[in-house]
Parts: C-alpha cells; sequence; structure tokens
C-alpha cells in the first residue's frame, strides 16, 4: 500500500522519475525561444503534448519555478540602479568595478543570482532558466498564480492507448469569448449595439 506517499511513480525509479520531470519543465520554457534565440523555433510557444499523468507531474515543479523567477524580479529592478554605466570591458566599466557602486549592485543582485541558481538546480537547464527570468516571468507578474493549464486531447497515444494532454502557459493561448449577435437580413438596418442604445435613451 502507498498510503500517504504522494506522486505518481510513473513506472520508473526516483532518479529517472525525476530526471523526466526536469526534462519536461525544461522543454515547457524552451518553446518560449524565438528564432533570435534559435533557428528551431517550435511552432507554438509555450505549449507540449504529453500524457495526461505526466502533464499533472510535471505542472507543480513548472509553478514553483515561475514563483521563484516572479519574486527576484524586485530585486533585479533595484539593482538596475547601480549597474554598470557601460559595456563590460570598457575603462568605464573598470571605473565602476572599483567603486561602491558596484558592491551596491553585487548585494542588490544576491537574490537574482540565488533564485537563478535554484532554479537551475529544480530543472537542470541554464537555457531554459534564462528564458523563464528573461520572458516568462515578466508575463506573470500581476497574477497570484496558475500560470498553467492542461487540455485533454480526444485522441490517444498510439501505441499503448495513453491518455494525452496538452500543458501549455495561460494568456497566450486564451478563447476569446464572444457573444451572439443577430444577423443582419437584405433590406434592413444593421441592429445597434446594447450598450449604445442605453447610453442615447439616457440622453
Amino acid at each position: 500500500m502507498r498510503h500517504r506517499r504522494r506522486g505518481r511513480t510513473l513506472g520508473r525509479s526516483p532518479s529517472h522519475r525525476k530526471a523526466l520531470l526536469k526534462n519536461l519543465a525544461s522543454a515547457l520554457f524552451l518553446t518560449e525561444r524565438d528564432a533570435t534565440y534559435d533557428d528551431n523555433a517550435p511552432k507554438v510557444a509555450g505549449r507540449i503534448t504529453t500524457t495526461l499523468h505526466k502533464a499533472k507531474e510535471v505542472r507543480p515543479l513548472v509553478e514553483k519555478c515561475i514563483t521563484i523567477a516572479k519574486k527576484s524580479i524586485s530585486a533585479a529592478e533595484e539593482a538596475e540602479k547601480f549597474a554598470a554605466p557601460a559595456e563590460r570591458g570598457s575603462d568605464a566599466w573598470k571605473k565602476w568595478r572599483t567603486s561602491d557602486q558596484w558592491s551596491k549592485w553585487a548585494a542588490a543582485r544576491a537574490p537574482v543570482v540565488t533564485a537563478r541558481r535554484r532554479v537551475v538546480q529544480l530543472i537542470g537547464d541554464k537555457d531554459a532558466a534564462k528564458i523563464l527570468f528573461d520572458t516568462i516571468a515578466p508575463r506573470f507578474v500581476d497574477r497570484p498564480g496558475g500560470y498553467t493549464r492542461i487540455l485533454r486531447l480526444a485522441k490517444p497515444r498510439l501505441g499503448d492507448n495513453g491518455e494525452r494532454a496538452i500543458l501549455e502557459f495561460v494568456g497566450k493561448n486564451d478563447r476569446v469569448k464572444r457573444s451572439a449577435q443577430r444577423p443582419a437580413f437584405e433590406g434592413e438596418a444593421p441592429q445597434e449595439e446594447p450598450e449604445a442604445v442605453a447610453a442615447g435613451s439616457e440622453e
């Protein structure tokens, strides 16, 4: 019996399962790369297709990484106040490197470095962590949680009939709600919007 044992084994050993979840989380973050980052950019950004049980297992890891990255944004903005005034290696940069501004920048930047190291420890991919901190985390800065969704696919996987699902970030591929409108027939004036009619009646 597996009383009080959280999570699915997914038919793998603990080390294999941990590597699987790391790779799935990294793959989801890497889908956000664009053509400037890599010539092999994915067709649909922010979306991977896997089995339903794998998607449910990797989702908490993805959400945790995004939360860690979000919490470091304020520290990164604070560190920008003391950032280097010129490019690395220049005379102005060398002068800044020996000044008190660098000490203040390093102290303000410390939480960001800690957060990046923590995320790299969780997912094991520096490129995916860079995309997470530069692209994904600023997008969800005003969202309190629930950064991903799982959509079940009707067609099972060939071979073992496994139930498939899509794991994707919210916000980009959201459905747009549209209210139904009465069609206008030939020779008939188009119907006005309810808001416009109400505003005209008040006047």
